[in-house]
């Protein structure tokens, strides 16, 4: 069962298009036919131009992915190419049909597990394999589509108020805020590294030396790999700083288990690191890692949200225990969780400001 402990004691794409509110409503409706000629001033002028020039009040993306869509057509057959040339009498049609990114702003019940929740945030425990964002491949089905059904007044904020993310494969805690004033609040409070995130983690080889360490490196993205990101020098174009703190809870001959402090949040963070220290993470093939003791995703888990109440300032300490795939693989290496070394560590961290 998920606890959740609460402390009454004071203690980011490209732009989204605008889409239009009547395609929001119903993305599902049938299009809106919009048809006319090319005047002679038209004549020479690419597809796109034309229909940015006849169709107000849309970006020329948009239509432009119409048009890849085969939502246009000229002279009555379709037209999927947008940099096509016209001729001045050139009859154009085009669906006005929301494209697949409609999507991203629908709202889907989807079974959210919201492990606490007040008038102003919720913390929910996500799975494994649920996207956060809507992105190219996943449109729909995210957790921004259910917080959307979740509750109303999310379509009114940014991201339907998710102010941090989690990787698809990672499971575990996730702090989304419910009004603007909440969204605003913890967005400072992560800039300013006063939420606290401790994750657990499987990873492969025997961790030697000291129990516990601090890496810190820079983060960037690979440039040989566009999926990936990388450890690299400092001045190394698009490099950020980047800081983790480890803490081995047990070993094996093959695997060991972690504990992880986030000190920043940079993309991929904890993977990256623990890759940099030849101890992917196990299931992690984006890194280097591999499947195994029936891991298939990465074995990383959110385990541990600290932070202050956006706006009664009371400190709130949720946790989410380990996912079955997780305690199975940490039994079958024959491993403790020993996840009490944590907590003085951790509570000593999270000293946070009045």
């Amino acid at each position: 069962m998920i606890q959740s402990i609460i402390s009454a004691d004071p203690d980011t794409p490209a732009a989204d298009d605008p889409w239009q509110d009547a395609l929001v409503e119903d993305a599902a409706s049938q299009p809106e036919l919009r048809a006319w000629r090319v005047g002679s001033d038209g004549h020479g002028q690419r597809l796109d131009k034309a229909l940015s020039d006849g169709i107000t009040g849309f970006s020329r993306s948009w239509l432009q992915q119409l048009v890849e869509q085969g939502e246009v057509s000229v002279n009555g057959r379709v037209c999927a190419k947008a940099s096509s040339r016209l001729k001045a009498g050139d009859r154009l049609q085009v669906a006005l049909r929301p494209p697949l990114q409609m999507s991203a702003f629908l709202p889907e019940a989807l079974p959210l597990q919201v492990i606490f929740e007040d008038a102003h945030l919720l913390v929910i425990d996500k799975p494994a394999g649920l996207v956060v964002h809507p992105a190219a491949g996943n449109w729909s089905g995210t957790l921004l589509n259910g917080l959307l059904a979740y509750h109303e007044a999310a379509a009114q904020l940014p991201r339907a108020g998710i102010v941090h993310r989690l990787d698809k494969d990672t499971s575990g805690l996730m702090v989304v805020g419910k009004t603007l004033t909440a969204c605003d609040a913890l967005v400072r409070q992560i800039a300013a590294r006063e939420v606290h995130r401790l994750y657990l983690a499987l990873v492969h080889g025997r961790l030697a030396g000291a129990a516990e360490r601090t890496i810190q490196g820079y983060i960037a993205r690979d440039p040989r790999n566009r999926l990936r990101m990388a450890a690299v020098r400092e001045g190394s174009s698009g490099a950020r700083d980047a800081l983790t703190w480890v803490r081995c809870l047990d070993s094996g001959p093959t695997v060991s288990w972690v504990g992880c402090k986030l000190h920043t949040g940079r993309t991929h963070q904890i993977r990256v690191h623990l890759a940099s220290i030849g101890h992917a993470l196990v299931g992690d093939t984006l890194y280097g890692g591999h499947p195994l003791l029936g891991m298939n995703r990465q074995a990383l888990h959110a385990h541990r949200l600290v932070l202050r109440h956006p706006v009664d300032r009371s400190v709130l300490r949720v946790e989410s225990p380990l996912p079955p795939d997780l305690w199975q693989a940490l039994a079958a290496a024959g491993l403790d969780d020993n996840r009490g070394q944590l907590w003085a560590i951790d509570d000593n961290l999270s000293v946070l400001s009045a």
